[in-house]
């Protein structure tokens, strides 16, 4: 594992992150949910762009991965300005936006925030809007309870030990919804789906394909793939939805 470059925040927060140099538009991979930037499908994409000459950048948002802060402390919107700041302040010129799970939640908002600054999206399993429409609204009535009078709810987790979800993360989560109204995506836009992902409902991706306006959107189901979407032939899936939106070079 290579050191890091850090970005130093306003809010005092210091964001890890790799960034290769290479043609632009360049690639922005944005993880999920307590992951990091060291995962299958964040270095399965750096080697490619390295290999098309293509510029990329992957990051750790705040209390995940090799950035500070506790992973407990932070919420959906202060971890999009995390992205939002790396991004500004690193990139060069436009950059395609892919994002896994809540990177996918991330990337939606980083275009909110920044649309001239975007050339295309892929989404992998996207998940906007999950703390309210899967989290929130799958609670039980004592889950709600214990969220509301301790502040936090522990949610069991097949990938390790359980996740702490806070109050904070909750109610940030309603001030960051984007599938309440119409997202302008005027760029081509690439969402890739596994039939047997139990952690994003095929649902969800309907509904983000619905809400997306533009002229160049596709949705993609990828038959017997699971939430981490990280087999060959999902990556394979990847590069091609990545390279499907890059313009041609020359």
């Amino acid at each position: 594992m290579t050191r890091p470059s850090y970005f130093e925040c306003k809010n005092g927060r210091r964001i890890a992150y790799h960034q290769t140099a290479g043609d632009t538009p360049g690639v922005v991979f944005l993880g999920g949910f307590k992951s990091d930037m060291e995962g299958t499908k964040a270095i399965h994409l750096e080697d490619w762009a390295r290999a098309q000459g293509r510029a990329f950048l992957r990051l750790d948002y705040s209390g995940h991965g090799q950035s500070s802060g506790d992973f407990e402390e932070g919420c959906i919107g202060e971890w999009a300005e995390d992205a939002f700041a790396v991004i500004d302040a690193v990139c060069e010129g436009p950059q395609v936006l892919v994002g896994s799970s809540m990177g996918g939640w991330i990337a939606l908002l980083t275009i909110k925030r920044m649309p001239d600054r975007i050339a295309g999206f892929v989404g992998i399993a996207a998940a906007p809007d999950f703390t309210e429409d899967s989290m929130w609204s799958g609670f039980t009535t004592a889950q709600r309870a214990k969220l509301i009078g301790d502040g936090q709810v522990a949610l069991p987790s097949e990938y390790g030990d359980p996740y702490i979800i806070t109050r904070k993360l909750i109610e940030d989560g309603r001030d960051q919804l984007v599938l309440r109204a119409a997202i302008n995506l005027p760029f081509p836009v690439r969402l890739l789906q596994g039939t047997a992902d139990a952690d994003v409902k095929l649902s969800v991706a309907l509904r983000l394909l619905e809400q997306a306006k533009g002229d160049d959107i596709r949705l993609t189901l990828i038959k017997g793939a699971d939430h981490r979407f990280s087999t060959p032939e999902c990556l394979t899936q990847i590069e091609q939805a990545v390279a499907d939106v890059l313009p041609l070079k020359g």
